[in-house]
């Protein structure tokens, strides 16, 4: 929690218009964290989006809904599937807003129980700015 508050801190210097973050917990982690994950987020970001990284054996919505408890306000959505939860927040953001993707950094995958598929997060987000309107 202490890397994502030092880049939220970070990020809120630059005086976006909103803040919007989309961030998840990995599966078999400290799950001790997760709450506290959300209580940074939500004092931090405008808008949160809570979403699947790596859930591994533990099931998605049991993660998030953990994350979860560490919120007091109502300004965040679960969507387990990041690929929806990334293309969402690119579409809600508008000019001068910032949004942070985090958690997977490098990575090119996502790891579920039985099966990893092929995800990048930078790829979901250039499609879903290619998609949006063009506006003058």
């Amino acid at each position: 929690d202490d890397a994502l508050r030092n880049v939220l801190k970070t990020l809120r210097e630059l005086k976006p218009r909103k803040l919007i973050v989309v961030f998840g917990c990995g599966g078999g982690r400290d799950r001790k964290k997760r709450p506290l994950m959300g209580r940074v987020t939500d004092e931090l970001a405008d808008h949160a989006i809570i979403t699947s990284d790596n859930p591994r054996k533990e099931d998605p919505d049991a993660i998030i809904n953990e994350v979860e408890k560490g919120f007091r306000s109502t300004h965040y959505e679960k969507i387990a599937e990041r690929a929806e939860a990334i293309r969402h927040a690119v579409a809600m953001a508008q000019p001068r807003d910032l949004v942070l993707i985090a958690g997977k950094g490098h990575e090119k995958y996502q790891e579920f129980a039985d099966h990893t598929i092929p995800f990048d997060d930078i790829q979901v987000a250039r499609r879903a700015l290619d998609d949006l309107p063009v506006q003058f």
